[in-house]
């Protein structure tokens, strides 16, 4: 490819605060997919965990752990966890380290990426309130860094231009995203008391 060539594809760099925020967020995920791990083996062979995840008969890892949901492609979903939330570290980074953008392929690889995710943690909330009658905390706190992964970036991805024209539905979700997010861990957290009155098994 030549310097002329080279120079009209198009690239993109997100905000210097988003891209952190991917690696912060991120970083929290992988160390609690990482305790998850650790309590899935301490379920297997009986050993205390690091850091115990059992609350209350509702809210603890044992039910969803060891559910068929729990081991989507045979072993434990932690692993999945430690593996993928490697990828918005190595956005973020990619992002920080280069100051003239990356191109519009690799922005919208990392936005199915993301979407990929949103999806999997909403079918396991859906699940662990629906099916399995209880809440893994760990895997609560991966919803919690997830769900703002995912809003926050499409907001960027949409107002910048990486699926197309850039749009200002894009800048209007970047803007709402914060209350976006709270609305979304609402009615999760409003689907959990409901069904399983976790505060009541709190207290």
């Amino acid at each position: 490819m030549t310097t002329e060539q080279n120079a009209a594809v198009p690239t993109l760099r997100p905000p210097t605060g988003l891209a952190i925020f991917w690696i912060v967020a991120a970083a929290l995920a992988w160390i609690v997919s990482f305790l998850l791990y650790l309590e899935y083996i301490g379920q297997l062979t009986d050993e205390a965990p690091l850091i115990t995840c059992t609350f209350s008969v509702v809210v603890t890892c044992g039910p969803n752990l060891l559910s068929p949901a729990g081991n989507l492609l045979g072993f434990t979903n932690a692993i999945i966890g430690i593996t993928m939330f490697l990828g918005p570290i190595y956005a973020g980074i990619s992002a920080l380290a280069a100051p003239a953008g990356l191109r519009l392929w690799y922005w919208r690889v990392f936005g199915l990426f993301l979407l990929g995710g949103f999806l999997l943690v909403h079918m396991f909330a859906y699940r662990s309130v629906f099916e399995f009658g209880s809440l893994c905390p760990w895997c609560m706190v991966v919803w919690l860094a997830t769900i703002p992964l995912f809003w926050f970036s499409l907001g960027w991805m949409l107002r910048d231009g990486v699926w197309g024209r850039p749009r200002a539905l894009g800048a209007t979700i970047l803007t709402w995203a914060p209350l976006i997010t709270v609305v979304n861990y609402a009615i999760i957290a409003i689907a959990a008391q409901v069904r399983l009155d976790v505060l009541g098994s709190l207290f």
